[in-house]
């Protein structure tokens, strides 16, 4: 419109310029013939302006019109970027892990102005989050380590084409091979907008498995470390390469729905079960990819119910062993007014355990004494102390843990008791600013081990996100 306005300003001085410097105008003899001359002068000028004054209205009606097009093209994509908000992991979440907080590239690109049809939208939306962490269990000494360091970008490339990306320090200071921190790729993915029920996703992508694996910013969860069957049954932080579908099924359903690279059953262990099994996008074996789903309900306010499930062949570093596992697990979360719960169970199924511990017991001389079947859940509950008028919270919360990596073992192995654990976890999160969690927690540790003993500990950190 401002485009119309100046040209217009400039039509009419132009006019007025010719119509006062008009050669013949000037040169006219006598006062009649100047006259006469001006008449006519003023008459094409009348005549112009009418021919100028229905240029402007009519390209101001094709303007207005441009402009609503572009906003009812401007809907589906505001409808895919809702729908995928709740579908993009990674990003944090409100301090009771019930409503997500939208995703900084969506929330970026939803604001964005309507744009002529041949640009892009050009941003760089960014987010992270970081955590550090005192610990002390009694038979180490104590230790104090800046634990994730973690930066998130993303872009939009025109309208209905999303990159995000979550690029992790850990453990402050990394050189060369040895054990001093790592640096990790955890997503780096692409985002296909078509239709609210239907998206395609594809590049380093988290497992939607569990709370924990997609949900796991500091001021989303009570206690300083992550939940033991987030570590141990669910192998978290698991990532890997792959491409699936996402979308909102409405009446507050959505899903996601991948194929990624397997877990290798070369790293499976007694302690720690499928954890030292992820690949972690590094040259990944892809000769057999793996299906991973997850469906959340969340039509009820201050409810949100998942389930999820992995299945995939493991054994293609070991010799003619095919290794099949599953992973599957359910949880809910739950507030009302000044109370939360939640809470997990996952269960783990690997066929050819005996054939695994026994290929791997030739290879490295030790018997992994890998389980065929392991289990583990947790329920928690909290409370948040301060009146709703304070800007500050205090949450106390209460949680149980029972996890078992030798659950079921393969004939010809037994268990190993001290890794059928337990915890009774005590604690506090203080809220300065809502995005911002000082927590403390005391952890009562059992086994099931009359010989191993595993020591009670104690854990203060600080966690932020932006």
């Amino acid at each position: 419109m401002r485009t119309t306005v100046v040209r217009t300003c400039g039509i009419y001085w132009v006019v007025f310029i010719t119509c006062l410097f008009q050669p013949g105008f000037l040169r006219a003899a006598t006062t009649e013939e100047r006259l006469s001359a001006l008449e006519q002068r003023l008459s094409r000028l009348e005549r112009n302006l009418e021919l100028l004054l229905q240029k402007v209205s009519s390209e101001a009606s094709v303007e207005s019109k441009a402009v609503e097009e572009m906003k009812d093209a401007t809907k589906p994509v505001t409808s895919d970027l809702k729908a995928l908000q709740a579908a993009a992991p990674g990003v944090p979440q409100d301090r009771a892990g019930q409503a997500p907080v939208q995703d900084p590239t969506i929330a970026t690109l939803a604001s964005t102005p309507a744009v002529d049809a041949a640009s892009e939208i050009q941003n760089m939306p960014y987010a992270g989050y970081m955590e550090t962490h005192l610990n002390h269990d009694g038979l180490n000494p104590t230790s104090f380590d800046f634990h994730r360091f973690v930066l998130l970008f993303g872009h939009g490339f025109g309208d209905r084409i999303r990159f995000w990306s979550e690029l992790e320090f850990e453990h402050a200071f990394v050189e060369g091979r040895e054990e001093s921190g790592e640096i990790a790729l955890e997503q780096a993915y692409l985002d296909f907008l078509i239709h609210p029920k239907f998206n395609f996703r594809a590049g380093m992508l988290l497992s939607p498995v569990g709370i924990i694996n997609e949900r796991h910013e500091p001021p989303s969860f009570n206690g300083v470390e992550r939940p033991f069957v987030d570590t141990f049954i669910v192998p978290s932080t698991w990532f890997g390469s792959g491409g699936g579908f996402v979308g909102d099924l409405g009446k507050g359903f959505a899903y996601k729905a991948y194929l990624m690279t397997s877990l290798d059953a070369a790293g499976f262990s007694a302690e720690e079960g499928f954890r030292g099994g992820r690949q972690n996008g590094f040259f990944e074996n892809a000769q057999h990819m793996a299906p991973v789903g997850r469906l959340e309900y969340r039509g009820v306010p201050g409810l949100n119910l998942g389930t999820s499930f992995w299945t995939g062949r493991t054994g293609f570093n070991l010799p003619d062993i095919n290794g099949q596992a599953r992973i599957f697990e359910f949880d809910g979360r739950y507030r009302k007014g000044r109370l939360d719960w939640r809470g997990q169970f996952a269960t783990n199924h690997l066929d050819n355990a005996a054939e695994i511990n026994r290929a791997l017991q030739r290879q490295t001389g030790v018997n992994p004494n890998i389980a065929r079947a392991m289990r583990g859940f947790y329920a928690e509950g909290a409370g948040h102390l301060f009146p709703t008028k304070f800007r500050h919270d205090l949450v106390a919360f209460y949680r149980y843990e029972n996890f078992d990596t030798q659950y079921r073992m393969p004939a010809g192995f037994l268990p190993l008791k001290q890794f059928d654990r337990s915890a009774h976890i005590v604690g506090l999160t203080y809220y300065p600013y809502p995005d911002v969690a000082l927590k403390f927690d005391y952890n009562f540790m059992r086994n099931a081990s009359e010989v191993v003993r595993v020591p009670n500990r104690w854990n203060f950190g600080v966690g932020w996100w932006f």
